[in-house]
């Protein structure tokens, strides 16, 4: 079994993948902490004959995962941001400093479909380009969901917003102060990807297909006004190009990889941008 893990800052996530079918048995996820705990935290380790990590959080945490997997599995593969890999460059004047979690993502997407728009929505949500050839060209961080209500200091009850919630609903007034905050802070993510999104191809000069990760990618999803897809392992399909293990991932084949939408055409973008401007 191969073992993926996904070390954010607050919520740590795992899979547990079959070696020789290439299949995802199991997955799951815990608060991120430095003392692990087999069989609780992650799974049974006597199962375990590689480790593949991506990992945002402190040090000292990633320092005592790797010890701890170091002493139960043969082999352990930490991903790094680096300044070129898969054919794809860095975007960042140093290259380490890009969230590792940004640089799987994004190297998932190119090799999926080549220049990309990647967005991840989670605690923050990022938003990366890639332009076909591999040109890297940085991207934008933004308060996630959650981020953004507590900013209000209006507490985390009902924070979550429901993914399957209408986009016309969302974008919509509340009558509630509830709803009011989270049709808002729904209103200024999507509104913000969007935009930034626009103004990015308009820029380059070339349009650019769209994918989404992350915990409210499916909620984000329904505001998003370009053709797009959702790819939940995107994360761990970064860490399967990298750290290729199994027959299909040799091949080239990511999990869950979706079809890659395509996108509008450039004059399309920019007479979108046209008409907001005018607004």
């Amino acid at each position: 079994m191969i073992l993926d893990l996904d070390i954010g800052n607050t919520l740590s996530k795992w899979r547990l993948k079959d070696a020789d079918s290439s299949e995802i048995r199991s997955r799951g996820a815990v608060w991120t902490r430095e003392e692990w705990r087999p069989g609780s935290d992650i799974p049974d380790l006597d199962v375990v004959e590689a480790v593949r990590i991506s990992s945002v959080a402190r040090r000292a945490v990633l320092e005592e995962t790797v010890s701890l997997l170091h002493r139960r599995v043969g082999a352990v593969h930490v991903a790094r941001s680096t300044p070129e890999a898969l054919g794809v460059t860095n975007g960042y004047e140093e290259p380490g400093r890009l969230g590792v979690d940004r640089w799987m993502g994004t190297l998932a997407c190119y090799q999926l479909a080549g220049g990309c728009c990647s967005v991840d929505c989670g605690s923050a949500i990022t938003v990366d380009f890639v332009l076909p050839g591999g040109r890297h060209l940085g991207g934008y961080i933004l308060p996630g969901l959650r981020l953004m209500k507590e900013s209000l200091k209006l507490g985390t009850r009902n924070v979550a917003i429901d993914p399957d919630s209408e986009a016309e609903e969302l974008l919509g007034p509340g009558t509630r102060t509830v709803e009011a905050v989270n049709h808002g802070i729904y209103m200024a993510a999507v509104s913000a990807v969007n935009r930034i999104y626009s103004e990015v191809c308009d820029r380059e000069g070339v349009p650019l297909p769209m994918l989404l990760t992350g915990g409210d990618a499916r909620v984000i999803s329904r505001g998003i006004q370009v053709p797009h897809a959702v790819w939940p392992d995107m994360v761990y399909a970064g860490l399967e190009a990298c750290f290729p293990l199994t027959a299909a991932e040799r091949a080239g084949r990511m999990s869950g990889a979706p079809r890659v939408p395509s996108p509008v055409s450039l004059e399309k973008i920019r007479a979108g941008l046209a008409f907001s401007m005018l607004l």
